[in-house]
C-alpha cells in the first residue's frame, strides 16, 4: 500500500516537471512572436468607427478631388498626408450586409464569377477623420486591378487570380501578376499584421463561411503604408507625389440641379447575369436627398456600421465588354480599358454618353452625347461595370 502511495507521488512530480517544462519551452518560441496572428480569430469586436478627430462645427470648405464632396479643413489636412485607398469588398448573399461601403468615395462594382459581383470601394476623404472598418475583404480580379493605376492607390484584398507562373489561369485573369508588373503598391492581407487585417467571425447575427469573414481598418492600412514609404508621396521612388498625373472629374454646384429635357430616371432596374436575381441591381431616387438609394436582389442594401442604406449622388452604367469563362476557376474579363457606352444618372434624369480609358495608368473620361465632359454631383460616385449587351431599364 505505502508502494503504490510512493509511485502516484513519483508520477505527480515527473507530470508537475514535464508539464513545467514544456510550458517553459512553448512561452520561448512564442517570445516576441503576435500571438493574435497565431491564434485563429473567434468573436473578435468590431472596433466602432467614429469621427472623434475632428471638430463637427467646422465649416465644409474643403473640395475633395475625387467627388467633389466638402469637407473640414481638419480632414484635408489628414487626406493631404495620404493616398487613395482602393478595398476590394466581397458581395455574396451570405456576406451581406457589408461594413463600410457607405464611406467609400467611390464605388466600383463587377462581377466577379458566376454572376456574384464584388465591389472595390475608392477610400480617401470621408475616411480621413474615421477609422473606419470594412468586410468583408475578398480577392483581386484583374479589372478592378486595371483601375487602380488611375490613382496611384494602395490596393487591399485578400490573395487573387493567378500569380505570372499560374499555368492554371488565364493570362487575361492573372490579377496578382498585374498588380507585381504594374508595380501597384500592394495590401495584401496575407502580408499584413493581425491589426490592420483579421478574421471577425461574429461580425454577422449569424454564422458564416470562413471566406465571409476577413476585415481591414483604414488607419491600420494606412500605418502600414508609411512604414513603407507609400504616404502622399511615394518615398521609394523620388517623392512622386500620388496625384502628378490624376485629373479630377468634373462637378457641378449640388444646388444647380440638370437642365435640359433629358428622360426621367428615378427607378433604375439591371441585371449583371440574368440567373442571378441575387444580385439584380435597383436605384431608387429620392428627391428629398437628391440622391439614388440602393436595393440588391430585391432587399435594401444597408451599410452595417450605420444601419442606413447606401445612397449614391451618382450612379454611372459604364457598359463593358464581358469575356469568360476564361479557365477552370471561371474567371472573368471585363474590358475597362478601351471605351463603349455609358448612362449617368443624376438628379432623378439619365443621360447617355461614352467612356474612354487609353491605359491603365490613365484616367477613364466620361463624355455626354452632347461632346461635353459629364459632370457629376459632389458626393458618392458609384461606377456599376455592366455587361454591354444587356438592357438598363429606367423611368
Amino acid at each position: 500500500m505505502k508502494k503504490n502511495l510512493y509511485l502516484y507521488i513519483l508520477a505527480g512530480i515527473s507530470l508537475f516537471i514535464f508539464t513545467a517544462g514544456t510550458s517553459f519551452l512553448i512561452s520561448g518560441w512564442l517570445k516576441g512572436r503576435d500571438l493574435s496572428i497565431i491564434v485563429p480569430s473567434i468573436n473578435q469586436p468590431v472596433p466602432t468607427a467614429g469621427r472623434s478627430k475632428i471638430d463637427p462645427n467646422l465649416p465644409r470648405t474643403e473640395v475633395c478631388p475625387l467627388n467633389g464632396a466638402k469637407f473640414t479643413k481638419q480632414e484635408r489636412d489628414i487626406w493631404d498626408q495620404r493616398r487613395p485607398l482602393a478595398v476590394m469588398i466581397e458581395n455574396h448573399l451570405d456576406s451581406r450586409p457589408t461594413s463600410g461601403l457607405s464611406t467609400a468615395d467611390i464605388v466600383y462594382e463587377a462581377v466577379a464569377e458566376g454572376g456574384i459581383t464584388r465591389f472595390m470601394g475608392i477610400y480617401y476623404c470621408a475616411v480621413s477623420a474615421i477609422n473606419e472598418t470594412i468586410a468583408p475583404v475578398r480577392s483581386a480580379r484583374i479589372y478592378y486591378t486595371q483601375l487602380v493605376p488611375e490613382y496611384d492607390a494602395l490596393y487591399n484584398h485578400v490573395g487573387g487570380a493567378g500569380n505570372c507562373d499560374d499555368p492554371t489561369v488565364d493570362p487575361k485573369a492573372k490579377a496578382l501578376c498585374f498588380i507585381r508588373t504594374a508595380k501597384i503598391k500592394d495590401l495584401d492581407q496575407f502580408g499584413l499584421d493581425f491589426k490592420a487585417c483579421h478574421r471577425v467571425t461574429n461580425r454577422l447575427d449569424r454564422e458564416v463561411a470562413y471566406e465571409h469573414t476577413m476585415a481591414c481598418y483604414t488607419d491600420e492600412l494606412y500605418k502600414v503604408a508609411t512604414k513603407r514609404g507609400w504616404t502622399n508621396v511615394d518615398i521609394n521612388n523620388k517623392k512622386v507625389a500620388w496625384d502628378k498625373n490624376f485629373v479630377s472629374w468634373k462637378f457641378k454646384d449640388s444646388s444647380s440641379g440638370s437642365a435640359g429635357s433629358e428622360p426621367a430616371a428615378t427607378n433604375i432596374k439591371f441585371d449583371f447575369w440574368s440567373n442571378a436575381s441575387d444580385y439584380s441591381v435597383q436605384w431608387q431616387y429620392d428627391l428629398a436627398t437628391d440622391s439614388y438609394k440602393r436595393s440588391n436582389g430585391g432587399q435594401a442594401s444597408v451599410d452595417l456600421n450605420t444601419n442606413e442604406q447606401i445612397k449614391a449622388k451618382n450612379v454611372v452604367v459604364q457598359l463593358v465588354k464581358e469575356s469568360g469563362p476564361l479557365d477552370d476557376h471561371k474567371h472573368m474579363a471585363y474590358d475597362v480599358i478601351g471605351k463603349g457606352k455609358m448612362i449617368l444618372f443624376q438628379d432623378g434624369k439619365a443621360f447617355t454618353g461614352t467612356w474612354s480609358k487609353t491605359s491603365a495608368s490613365s484616367r477613364t473620361k466620361f463624355l455626354l452625347d452632347s461632346g461635353k465632359e459629364a459632370q457629376f454631383n459632389p458626393g458618392v460616385i458609384w461606377i456599376e461595370l455592366v455587361p454591354s449587351a444587356n438592357q438598363i431599364e429606367y423611368n
